[in-house]
């Protein structure tokens, strides 16, 4: 019997992304990001800021200062091809990367639960390089980052 081949996703090789996720505002959706670091995986992506899927992150980032983390984040985006981004819990951080890599014209793909209620300075950004996407199950959380993925 013949063995397929996954096929990736995108055309570009190598391609970077930048996954984004609450830390301090709540790690309530890690199994989440960790989902979303997965199908990136799969689909031929590089995720640059791996640490967000990392159920460990809190006890590496404490032995690390503000200013590392901020020099960590920020070098890792400005790599970056695209930012995905898991808008359903509010966080600071999450807003101040989304905002970075549209003033550095990288296209960002936010995501979020549909019976959430989302930033309306997510939601009603008219920004060209912001798309946002509820998703109501993984299934389609694979597929609206899969389709993202493809559009870069």
């Amino acid at each position: 019997m013949e063995k397929l081949e996954k096929t990736k996703v995108s055309e570009k090789n190598n391609l970077k992304i930048f996954l984004s996720g609450s830390i301090r505002g709540g790690r309530q959706l890690l199994e989440t990001y960790r989902f979303m670091f997965d199908t990136l995986e799969e689909a031929g992506a590089e995720v640059l800021s791996w640490h967000v899927a990392d159920p460990e992150l809190e006890k590496t980032e404490m032995k690390m200062t503000e200013e590392e983390i901020y020099a960590r984040d920020m070098g890792l985006l400005v790599k970056s091809d695209a930012l995905i981004a898991e808008v359903t819990v509010p966080s600071i951080g999450v807003g101040y990367e989304i905002c970075r890599a549209l003033v550095l014209g990288i296209p960002v793909l936010c995501v979020y639960s549909p019976d959430k209620a989302v930033s309306a300075m997510v939601l009603g950004n008219p920004d060209h390089l912001l798309k946002a996407r509820a998703y109501p199950d993984k299934t389609s959380l694979n597929k609206i980052i899969n389709e993202f993925i493809r559009s870069l």
